[in-house]
Order: structure tokens, then sequence, then C-alpha cells
């Protein structure tokens, strides 16, 4: 599970991809969720106290390591269309890229067989 998520190296078929894209935001939704209840459990005006403060430092970790995780699942997304992981930046070019990530990551299948990258993964 820790290759599939924190390593930039190999492919990664479409399925793989959306289940592990999905499971990544899901912690990310438990972990913002819990960041919100906290936020609101401060009475306004008052400085927050210590436990809160200091319960945001593992907050503060998994969202670090989620946003890590969704590059390298994007990159090997990517190999499997034989590209370059750089290609995951597409993603940040205003009103497009979004969308274009999306299609190629989400929607298209990679190529068939072996390339530079690793083996097929449907192989």
């Amino acid at each position: 599970m820790l290759k599939l998520l924190f390593s930039p190296y190999g492919r990664l078929n479409r399925a793989k991809f959306w289940w592990a894209t999905l499971a990544v935001l899901a912690v990310d939704a438990v972990f913002l969720i819990g960041f919100f209840v906290e936020a609101a459990s401060i009475p306004e005006g008052e400085s927050p106290p210590t436990w809160a403060i200091v319960a945001l430092v593992p907050i503060a970790i998994v969202l670090i390591a989620s946003f890590v995780s969704h590059f390298f699942i994007g990159i090997k997304r990517y190999h499997d269309h034989s590209k370059s992981g750089v290609w995951v930046l597409v993603q940040f070019v205003p009103a497009v890229g979004g969308l274009w990530y999306f299609i190629e990551a989400g929607c298209m299948r990679g190529i068939n067989g072996a390339n530079q990258y690793g083996a097929d993964p449907l192989a």
C-alpha cells in the first residue's frame, strides 16, 4: 500500500487510480471534518486551548502526506500513458487543467504492453 501511495515509480491502471484517489480523498474528508469540528468547538474571541493546537499537528501531517500521495498516484497514471510524470502539473492550468487531468488520468486507457516505466498493469 505504501508503494502505491508514496512511490513515483511504475504504472497504474484506471481502476487502481480511482481506488487510490477515493481512499486518499476519504482520509482527507475525515481529517478536514475533524479540523472544522475542532475549530467550531473553540469559543469565539478566545484563544485556542493547547489541546486544539496540538491536534492540528497530526491533521497537517496527514493532509500534507495526502497531497504528496495524490501527486505520486497521478505520476504513475501518466506513466501508464508513456508520458513523463511532470504532466501531473497540467491540473493546475486554470480553466482547462483539471478537466484535462480528469479525462486523461481518470478516463483514458493506458498504452498496451510495456513501456519505459514498466510492464502493462493489466497484463
